[in-house]
């Protein structure tokens, strides 16, 4: 099974090569084998892992020390360079990435942010509730336990208000759709067909997500010359799944902006009313 890594990147010469080294020393997580034998009931097979990072523009130093780290013995040739001629924004650099995962066949797809707020270590439990058949979709959220930097309120209590307003048009009940550590399967990521190019990404996902439908389990042998239907298709399973946050000031380099919490609202209202039943 193919774990599709995708990370946009814009001006972090300093960080994303961190991250990157961070995730490169971080085994990929695997995948449960059923097994009848005595004593291998835990065993478990490595994903095939490929990194995408999308350099969206950058005009520092980006650009060059991302190739040192994705021509170093330690990346093995597991990191595919993609790059924008000009800042698109966050939203288009993810979908640059999408676009090149699925031409190459991922079966899993999880968004990794390059600025070290969100740690490589927890995409095991990211996709866990994948892995083991319980979801299709999982989405994180930096209020459900996990260690996190203690940062701005004003910032906290606009991610609950977008939160809630994302909550009741998608009828999902998540705690942070702001949170950008996000995973799905290839059956939901055909689906998505992505248009925000900035922060919007974020609540217009999540609205996909909710409106996502996937083949039910057996669909395929009920599916004979006798029952040549289409096969029966159900919401996508979401989970939600807490991770540890360190987040960064506005000194230390943060992007995101006000007006970003603003057209949030936008595009919750813009996809929000196609994503309601559930």
């Amino acid at each position: 099974m193919q774990l599709a890594i995708i990370i946009p990147v814009y001006n972090e010469a300093k960080l994303a090569p961190l991250l990157l080294e961070r995730l490169l020393r971080t085994p990929p997580p695997g995948l449960p084998i059923d097994t009848d034998e005595p004593g291998t009931s835990s065993a478990r097979v490595r994903l095939t892992r490929r990194i995408y990072v999308i350099d969206d523009g950058s005009t520092d130093a980006t650009a060059e020390a991302l190739a040192r780290v994705a021509s170093s013995a330690e990346a093995h040739g597991s990191i595919t360079l993609l790059r924008h001629t000009q800042n698109r924004g966050k939203g288009a650099g993810v979908r640059t990435g999408l676009e090149a995962a699925m031409r190459h066949g991922a079966d899993l797809i999880l968004i990794q942010d390059a600025d070290l707020e969100y740690d490589p270590r927890d995409h095991a439990r990211v996709l866990e509730p994948m892995l083991d058949g319980r979801a299709d979709a999982v989405v994180g959220t930096r209020f459900g336990g996990e260690a996190h930097r203690v940062l701005y309120f004003w910032h906290y209590l606009a991610n609950r208000f977008i939160t809630l307003c994302s909550n009741v048009f998608t009828n999902l009940n998540l705690s942070d759709v702001e949170c950008c550590l996000k995973a799905f399967n290839a059956e939901v990521a055909s689906q998505l067909d992505l248009r925000e190019d900035r922060f919007g990404i974020e609540p217009e996902l999540v609205a996909k997500l909710a409106r996502a439908r996937v083949r039910s389990p057996g669909h395929a042998a009920a599916s004979t010359p006798a029952n040549t239907s289409a096969p029966s298709l159900r919401p996508a399973r979401v989970f939600e799944v807490a991770v540890s946050y360190a987040g960064r000031t506005y000194a230390e380099g943060k992007k995101i902006k006000p007006r970003d919490g603003l057209a949030a609202l936008w595009c919750i209202v813009k996809y929000g009313f196609t994503s309601r039943t559930r």
